[in-house]
């Protein structure tokens, strides 16, 4: 990563900046394109890695092996797969791993994962592993994998209380994970806060904040809705009458995603993770403003 101007808000030195961008595997001939083109538009950035999700009850499994694997050979920027507990067996999950490792794919995001029926309680799989931390477990059994584990700044919709959030994930940390992504968020006092419980608990491994840039305000509000994140009024005021105007809202979204980034900034953080929604745009804007530079590569 080429990083240009080093003058920062007072905290990080944009030298020392690191991102990483997340993609969802595509359902559709053009959806694929799509997220191809916007692939090749942002690995010439150099991110530390690109995940790539897995469907709620492990449905988009073979699309999201490809898209893994085809990101990591095409680019050679490390890809980390998403694995979830639900709907497989451990001996399942176990060789799902193995695969990755044959493969060379080094690095995994472990998480409890979604049911397939929204609004259904969870019930951990017959034969599996029950929650995240069983899962990163059994995943340091086989091999040494880079894992990466979810984190909720605003505390995970079945969790009891914030308390029971942090001493949690300092259990998935405790059981080998390198680093919590968080949920995203848009109230960085949110997020500082989160980051002082979890130093105070004994929680040092990496909590990198989740950046969504905003491309549908509506589509945001129901994302928000089933994690359990909060949307600011002043969102709601100034995406408000933009539903027909993208160049405006695109602007906005930009200017929203820049301010978030150097308020934490200013507070010290040095890593983020982009929810892309396989979209480049707004996210290669964002970080060529913070001086993130690359080698120009042509599309495929």
């Amino acid at each position: 990563m080429t990083v240009k101007n080093d003058i920062a808000p007072q905290g990080t030195s944009r030298s020392d900046l690191r991102v990483s961008f997340e993609f969802f595997p595509p359902k559709t001939e053009k959806m694929e394109e799509t997220m191809w083109r916007s692939i090749h538009r942002l690995a010439p950035l150099n991110p530390s890695f690109v995940s790539v999700t897995y469907g709620a009850g492990g449905s988009t499994r073979d699309r999201t092996h490809s898209s893994v694997t085809r990101i990591q050979g095409e680019t050679g920027i490390p890809a980390a797969a998403h694995l979830t507990c639900v709907g497989h067996t451990k001996e399942e999950i176990e060789g799902i791993a193995r695969n990755y490792w044959d493969e060379g794919i080094r690095s995994i995001v472990a998480l409890r994962g979604d049911l397939p029926d929204a609004g259904d309680k969870y019930v951990p799989t017959p034969g599996g592993y029950p929650y995240a931390v069983d899962l990163v477990e059994g995943l340091k059994r086989i091999a040494d994998f880079d894992i990466s584990v979810s984190a909720y700044p605003e505390t995970h919709p079945d969790a009891p209380n914030a308390d029971f959030e942090i001493e949690y994930l300092k259990h998935k940390i405790d059981a080998g994970a390198n680093r919590a992504i968080t949920q995203f968020f848009f109230d960085n006092e949110v997020f500082l806060r989160f980051r002082d419980k979890c130093a105070a608990a004994g929680i040092t491994a990496p909590i990198v904040p989740g950046i969504l840039p905003v491309t549908n305000f509506g589509s945001l509000l129901k994302f928000a809705d089933m994690c359990g994140a909060s949307v600011p009024k002043r969102l709601h005021w100034r995406f408000e009458d933009l539903d027909e105007d993208p160049d405006t809202r695109r602007m906005v979204a930009f200017h929203e995603a820049i301010s978030q980034v150097e308020g934490l900034m200013a507070e010290g953080v040095t890593d983020f993770h982009f929810y892309t929604l396989n979209r480049a745009e707004l996210t290669y804007a964002i970080c060529h403003a913070l001086g993130i530079r690359g080698v120009a590569q042509a599309a495929a």
